[in-house]
C-alpha cells in the first residue's frame, strides 16, 4: 500500500461524503508522504467533522503555509478564516484566533478582488460587536455578508449570515422576524444544502436561540427534522459543546433518560478537551439534575461541585439537592440567596419553580405565592409554553398548600395539558401527584387513588426513584370504614400521626403548614371523639388504617 494510493482513496471518499474514511486515509497517506495544500486541506475538514478538532487545526495551518507558499491567498485566506473562527469562542485562545482572522483579511486585501471569503469575515466582525453589545451595528454587518454571499450565489455564507442575522433580532426582542428568519435557513440546513462544518453550527445556534427564549417547541421540531441529515451523515461528529447539553435537556423533558444521561457525558468529555471551563460546567450541572431526579444523591451532588469549580453556579439544582437530602433550612437559604443574587428576568425564570418548591417545604407560603406570581407575569411576558405550565404549577402547589383545592385543581388541570401537549412524562407525573392530592384535600378518595397510581407507574419507567417512593406512600390501602365522617385527608393525618410522627413532620410529607395540621388534628379529635394523640394511635391501630 503506498501513499499515492491512500491519497486517492481518500480523496474519493472525501468526495463521497464518507467523512470517517477520508480521515483515515489522508491521515495514513500524511503520515508517509507531505499531502498538498488541497489534500491537507480534506484532512482538516474530515479530521473536524470526525471530532478530532486538534488534527483538524494543525492539518489547516499546514494548508495555509501551503498555500501561501504557492501564492493562492484567496485559499490561504480561507483556511486562516476556519483556524480564527474555531478559537475566537475559546477564552484562552482568542487572540490567536483574532490573529489568524487579521491574517486571512491581510491576504484577501493582497488578493485585490471582492472575494466571498469576505462574507466570512465580516461575519466575524459582527460576533465581535455582539460580544460588545453593539446590536445595531452587527445586524447592519450580518446583513453585509449576506449581500456579499448572495453576489456570488454562496449558500454557505449566505446561511451563516442570515443565521446571525436571526439571533440578532431574537436579542432585539424582534422575535418574529427572528425566528422566520431562522426558520427559514434551517431549512436550508436539514435539506444538505449547506456543508457540514456550517450545518453543525447553525443547528446549535438554533437550540441556543431557542433555549434563550424557552422555546423548546421549535428546538424539538427542527432537533426531529435534522435527524434524516444526522442519517445522511452517520461518521461525523455534528453536535458539541453546548449544543450537547442543550440536546439532554431536551432529552431529559421528553422523558429519555438513558439518552439524556449519555449526551451529558459525552459533553463533559469533549468540552473538557475544548477546555472551555464555563461549558464543562454547564455539562457537569446537567449530569447532576439528572443523579438527582434519579435519586443518585451522592453523584449527584459531585456533579455540582464539579459545576461550580468550573464556574457554573450550581443552582436551583443543589438548593434541591438539599430539599431531597431532608436539609430543608439549606435548601430555604440557597433558595434565597440565588434569587436575591439574579437580576435578570430569564435567569430568575429558571430559578422560580425551584424556590417555591423549597419555600412550601419550610411552610412560608407568603413567599412561595409572591415568586409564583412573579413566574407567571415573566411566563405571560414569553409566551412559552413550558414557562406558562411552570408557572401554572407553581401557582397550583401554593393554592394547594393553602388548603385552597378547587383553585388548585383548575389551575393544575392547566398545566398538566400544557405538559401532556409537550410530552414531558415526568412532569405529567408531578402534576397527577399534585392533583391526587387535592382531590384527597377534597374528600375525593377514589379519585386521589387513580390519579397517585398513575403517577407512581410513570415514575416507575422513568426511573424516577425519589418521585416513585413518595407517591408509593401516599397509595393508601383499602381499610375499614372509618366512623365519624372523617376526610380523605384527615384520614391521611390520622395515619401519619399513628406512626408517631410531629407535626412539623407531617406538614413536610403533605406539604401543608403546621396549622392546617393541627386544624384536620382537631376536627379529628372531634368527630372521633378521641382526647388525645395516643388515643387516636390506637383508633388508627383498632381500624386498621395503617
Amino acid at each position: 500500500m503506498t501513499a499515492h494510493d491512500a491519497v486517492t482513496r481518500g480523496r474519493a471518499a472525501f468526495d463521497r461524503k464518507a467523512w470517517s474514511e477520508a480521515y483515515r486515509e489522508l491521515a495514513l497517506a500524511d503520515r508517509q508522504t507531505p499531502l498538498t495544500p488541497e489534500d491537507l486541506d480534506s484532512l482538516a475538514t474530515a479530521a473536524y467533522l470526525v471530532g478530532e478538532e486538534s488534527i483538524a487545526r494543525d492539518a489547516r495551518a499546514r494548508a495555509h503555509a501551503g498555500f501561501v507558499e504557492r501564492g493562492n491567498f484567496v485559499r490561504a485566506a480561507r483556511s486562516a478564516f476556519w483556524l480564527g473562527y474555531a478559537l475566537i469562542n475559546v477564552p484562552a485562545q482568542q487572540s490567536q484566533g483574532n490573529g489568524w482572522l487579521a491574517r486571512a483579511k491581510r491576504l484577501l486585501d493582497d488578493a485585490g478582488e471582492e472575494r466571498v471569503e469576505y462574507g466570512l469575515l465580516l461575519c466575524t466582525q459582527g460576533y465581535g460587536k455582539i460580544v460588545e453589545g453593539d446590536l445595531t451595528s452587527a445586524l447592519g454587518i450580518f446583513e453585509q455578508a449576506d449581500r456579499v454571499g448572495t453576489q456570488f450565489a454562496d449558500i454557505d455564507v449566505t446561511s451563516l449570515a442570515r443565521h446571525a442575522q436571526a439571533r440578532v433580532l431574537l436579542r432585539m426582542n424582534r422575535r418574529a422576524e427572528g425566528f422566520a428568519l431562522l426558520d427559514e435557513v434551517m431549512l436550508a440546513v436539514t435539506g444538505g444544502e449547506v456543508v457540514p462544518m456550517i450545518a453543525g453550527v447553525i443547528y446549535c445556534s438554533m437550540i441556543s436561540a431557542c433555549y434563550d427564549v424557552f422555546d423548546v417547541d421549535r428546538a424539538q421540531e427542527w432537533t426531529n427534522a435534522l435527524s434524516g441529515w444526522c442519517a445522511a451523515h452517520p461518521d461525523i461528529t455534528p453536535f458539541r459543546g453546548q449544543c450537547l447539553v442543550r440536546r439532554s435537556e431536551l432529552m431529559q423533558l421528553h422523558g429519555e433518560w438513558d439518552d439524556a444521561v449519555a449526551e451529558a457525558q459525552r459533553a463533559t468529555t469533549l468540552l473538557a478537551r475544548a477546555a472551555v471551563e464555563t461549558e464543562v460546567g454547564a455539562a457537569h450541572y446537567q449530569e447532576g439534575e439528572l443523579y438527582r431526579l434519579r435519586g443518585d444523591l451522592a453523584r449527584a451532588e459531585e456533579s455540582y461541585r464539579r459545576a461550580s469549580q468550573s464556574g457554573r453556579k450550581p443552582y436551583p439544582g443543589l438548593a434541591l439537592l438539599r430539599l431531597a437530602q431532608g436539609n430543608v433550612e439549606a435548601a430555604g437559604a440557597a433558595a434565597r440567596r440565588m434569587l436575591e443574587e439574579t437580576r435578570d428576568t430569564r435567569s430568575r425564570a429558571r430559578l422560580l419553580g425551584a424556590a417555591v418548591e423549597i419555600m412550601l417545604a419550610l411552610h412560608d407560603i407568603a413567599s412561595a405565592r409572591a415568586w409564583a406570581d412573579e413566574l407567571s407575569q415573566i411566563a405571560r411576558t414569553f409566551e412559552s409554553r413550558v414557562l406558562l405550565a411552570t408557572a401554572a404549577q407553581a401557582c397550583g402547589v401554593v393554592s394547594l398548600a393553602a388548603g385552597e383545592a378547587g383553585a388548585a385543581l383548575e389551575l393544575l388541570r392547566s398545566a398538566l395539558t400544557a405538559w401532556q401537549e409537550l410530552r414531558a412524562p415526568h412532569e405529567v407525573g408531578r402534576i397527577r401527584e399534585l392533583i391526587g392530592r387535592a382531590y384527597r384535600l377534597l374528600g375525593d378518595e377514589e379519585g386521589a387513588q387513580l390519579e397517585f397510581e398513575a403517577a407512581q407507574d410513570t415514575f416507575e419507567r422513568l426511573g424516577a426513584a425519589p418521585d416513585a417512593a413518595r407517591v408509593a406512600s401516599l397509595v393508601a390501602h383499602p381499610t375499614a370504614p372509618v366512623s365519624g365522617a372523617l376526610t380523605g385527608r384527615e384520614v391521611e393525618v390520622l395515619r401519619l400521626v399513628a406512626t408517631g410522627k410531629t407535626n412539623r413532620a407531617i406538614a413536610l410529607d403533605l406539604s401543608i403548614s403546621e396549622k392546617t395540621v393541627a386544624r384536620h388534628l382537631s376536627n379529628i379529635f372531634t368527630k372521633l371523639d378521641l382526647p388525645s394523640r395516643s388515643a387516636a394511635t390506637a383508633y388508627a391501630y383498632e381500624h386498621k388504617l395503617l
